[in-house]
């Protein structure tokens, strides 16, 4: 029977099961807590009877989604809101950031793939600042700029900026020579030939960069915000975890890696539908 249905119907047969058997196997794999005995009154002073924190089965997690998805913008004072505030002010940080460094990159990338005299003078700064983790400019950032959400920003524009910046330039540079050499033949100006030539054929590897960026800039608003703490679904984990709830520590990675999915499938689109047709 499954050989007659199509390979996406298929590995979405496959995905559903392999969800199901390790959800089965990580509910009976945790223990049951163990009811408290009879407690010294030191004991009950001192919370012996409390039931220690451990890592919660995957129905106390589905309980815990329903409570937080039921009511996702509640505020009830800064460290009480609801995980659909933590998100948005996440995603905030991380377009503002990102739309930033699009703004630099793309046009700078533009003109390092146009010229090999920009590209070696780039080329040495652009080497030694692209390995630096994003994360080691926030105690700078936060220094200079003395504000935890742009410090937040600045971070997420930086670590934004070199693959869109790096992807650009390699599109740029492998257009087709005969199709520069067309455009000029037609008299067009540099300003139109990138318009309505270089960008057309180059903007697929563009996007991808655009696309690589996005899942980095995600991967980091996290850790940042766990750093300056305040609001964010990074602090939401961190503040948890002091709390030691790993029930909603569990549920805001999943959280996590849901958004992060739909900033690349957003992405993703955009990069088929720029697909270029030689």
């Amino acid at each position: 029977m499954l050989d007659t249905l199509s390979v996406n119907k298929r590995a979405a047969i496959l995905s559903i099961v392999m969800l199901v058997v390790g959800l089965l196997i990580w509910e009976v794999s945790i223990p049951a807590q163990q009811a408290a005995g009879e407690l010294t009154e030191y004991e009950r002073l001192t919370g012996g009877g409390a039931p220690k924190a451990g890592v919660p089965p995957p129905s106390q997690v589905f309980v815990k989604a329903w409570e937080e998805l039921s009511n996702p913008f509640y505020d009830a004072g800064p460290n009480d809101k609801g995980i659909g505030i933590q998100i948005g002010y996440s995603i905030y940080r991380v377009l503002t950031g990102y739309f930033l460094a699009a703004l630099l990159a793309i046009p700078l990338g533009f003109l390092i793939g146009m010229s090999q005299t920009a590209y070696k003078a780039f080329n040495p700064f652009i080497q030694v600042l692209r390995p630096i983790s994003p994360l080691a400019w926030m105690p700078l950032a936060l220094f200079i700029i003395q504000d935890s959400e742009a410090s937040a920003i600045f971070v997420i524009f930086i670590c934004s900026i070199w693959p869109m910046l790096l992807n650009t330039a390699f599109g740029v540079a492998g257009v087709r020579e005969d199709w520069v050499n067309v455009a000029r033949t037609h008299e067009l100006g540099p300003l139109k030939t990138a318009f309505t030539v270089i960008l057309p054929a180059a903007a697929p590897t563009i996007v991808t960069g655009m696309r690589i960026s996005i899942g980095i800039a995600w991967l980091v608003i996290v850790a940042a915000e766990m750093l300056v703490g305040g609001t964010g679904i990074g602090y939401y984990v961190w503040n948890e975890w002091n709390n030691l709830d790993l029930t909603s520590v569990i549920f805001s990675i999943l959280m996590i890696g849901v958004v992060g999915m739909l900033l690349d499938s957003a992405f993703g689109v955009l990069q088929r539908a720029v697909t270029y047709a030689e």
